[in-house]
């Protein structure tokens, strides 16, 4: 009986001597940024925009060694003008690819989600006969400033495919965003 308690120790100081570590961090950003080409009348392109329309919005996920997930959800005012009462809101769905060498960290991201244009001023009423099935593809960079704070730069381009689903009404869109937060890991 004894021989046996001796082995099982062995085997679990064996199992605990060789565990690797979980290398997976949480983190939330908060950013704001602002639209841009595409279907975005205020601004041509990011280098000739001449009244910029500030959208905000928070991302947070996982980001392991190479690979995690990102809830990304944005929402900017006067999208299309000033003149009427009009928005987009975007939740989106990402696989995130990143490259961690030290404290510079770029990365990819893509995935699919729900873009709403034409929104009201309440944010909140998500599901309606405007919401679009998209897409959204882009990357950016990074830097943490010490263990648990960084700043990012993220692009990424915005597509509703005009596909009409169960809730999805098959509203187009199609824009590029340009947003810088602060990113906090856990």
């Amino acid at each position: 009986m004894s021989d046996q308690i001796a082995r099982l120790a062995g085997v679990i100081a064996a199992l605990a001597l060789s565990a690797v570590p979980v290398s997976a961090d949480g983190f939330v950003t908060p950013f704001l940024g602002y639209n841009f080409g595409g279907d975005s009348v205020n601004c041509a392109s990011l280098t000739t925009c001449q009244e910029k329309h500030l959208n905000f919005g928070t991302s947070f996920g996982t980001a392991g060694r190479v690979a995690g997930m990102e809830e990304d959800f944005s929402f900017a005012k006067n999208f299309y003008d000033t003149s009427t009462d009009n928005s987009v809101l975007t939740i989106m769905t990402n696989v995130r690819l990143s490259l961690p060498i030290g404290p510079i960290q770029p990365y990819l991201v893509g995935g699919i989600g729900l873009i709403r244009p034409h929104a009201s001023n309440n944010p909140f009423q998500v599901f309606t006969s405007k919401s679009a099935f998209g897409t959204d593809l882009g990357g950016g960079l990074t830097i943490m400033l010490g263990p648990g704070v960084g700043v990012r730069g993220d692009i990424r381009r915005f597509n509703a495919t005009g596909l009409t689903l169960v809730v999805f009404s098959g509203a187009k869109a199609d824009f590029w965003r340009a947003s810088a937060g602060l990113t906090f890991r856990y």
